[in-house]
Order: C-alpha cells, then sequence, then structure tokens
C-alpha cells in the first residue's frame, strides 16, 4: 500500500535552514505528482510547494524564494529546503500525493521556528 513518511523537522532559529524529506512506497514513485503542505494550529492546512512527475514546480507566495522543492526518484523520495524560516513557518508539513484517484497523507512532521 502507498506509504509516504517525513521526516526532518525540528526546532530552529529564525533564518535557519531545514530539510525535509518524505520517502515514498507502495507505487511508482516518478510517475507522480508530490507536495508538502503545511498546518500551523488554528488555521488550515495550506499547500507549500509542488513538483510534477516532470519536476515542474510551483510554490505558495509565502514561500518562494526560500524554500525549494525537488525529488530523487532513485531513491522515492521527496525534499523540501527551506532558508531564511521565519516564525510564521511554524506547522505540522505534511507530504502529499493522489494515485489511483486517492489522496495519500503522510503523518507529518513538526517545525517549530522560534528563537
Amino acid at each position: 500500500q502507498v506509504q509516504l513518511v517525513e521526516s526532518g523537522g525540528g526546532l530552529v532559529q529564525p533564518g535557519g535552514s531545514l530539510r525535509l524529506s518524505c520517502a515514498a512506497s507502495g507505487f511508482t514513485f516518478s510517475g507522480y505528482a508530490m507536495s508538502w503542505y503545511r498546518q500551523a494550529p488554528g488555521k488550515e492546512r495550506e499547500l507549500v510547494a509542488g513538483i510534477s512527475r516532470v519536476d515542474s514546480t510551483n510554490y505558495a507566495d509565502s514561500v518562494k524564494g526560500r524554500f525549494t522543492i525537488s525529488r530523487d526518484n532513485a531513491k522515492n523520495t521527496v525534499y523540501l529546503q527551506m532558508n531564511s524560516l521565519k516564525p510564521e513557518d511554524t506547522a505540522v508539513y505534511y507530504c502529499y500525493t493522489v494515485f489511483m484517484f486517492k489522496s495519500y497523507w503522510g503523518q507529518g512532521t513538526q517545525v517549530t521556528v522560534s528563537s
């Protein structure tokens, strides 16, 4: 079955960097788009970045120029490089894909930006 497992979250100071990873299994990873979402306390889940199967990318305006999404099809992994982190980036970050018309989410990884 499809599994998405995130890692790499943690506590970081404002201005710092983190790299999130999402290891995928149960489907032909290279053939599907992948996305990162986030959900802050009391807020709705929002799209952060997406990458297509041909490496076309899109970003939320709030993270453009600071975050970079990439994928390694040999490792079945999608990454989110986050630079110049701000307190407002604090959230649980989720990996997401659609396979056979069904949505799949990872368990999430907490990112906290605080001094």
